[in-house]
C-alpha cells in the first residue's frame, strides 16, 4: 500500500526523468488544462460513487482523485510543501 509522499515520489521521478512508458508523464506534458480536465471528472465520479455506490467504490474513485491532484501538481512544478503550507 502506497502513502500520498510515496505515490508522488513515484510520480516525480517518472516526470524527472520522462520515463517514455509513463502515463503520468503523457499526461503531465499536455499541461494543466488537459490535466484539469481529467481531475473535474473523477471529482464527478468521486460524487457519484459516495450517492450511488459501496464505500469500497467510493475509495476507490479516491484514490483516482488524489492521483490527478498529484499530477496536476506535477503539471504545476508544485512539491508537496508547496501545498501542505496551506493546510
Amino acid at each position: 500500500m502506497k502513502s500520498f509522499e510515496d505515490l508522488f515520489a513515484e510520480l516525480k521521478e517518472k516526470v524527472t526523468r520522462l520515463d517514455p512508458n509513463s502515463g503520468t508523464v503523457r499526461l503531465t506534458e499536455k499541461g494543466p488544462h488537459e490535466v484539469g480536465k481529467k481531475l473535474l471528472e473523477e471529482a464527478g465520479e468521486v460524487w457519484m460513487a459516495a450517492v450511488h455506490e459501496s464505500g469500497d467504490r467510493t475509495a476507490e474513485e479516491i484514490s483516482q482523485l488524489l492521483y490527478h491532484t498529484q499530477a496536476m501538481m506535477l503539471a504545476c512544478d508544485l512539491s508537496l510543501e508547496d501545498v501542505y503550507k496551506y493546510l
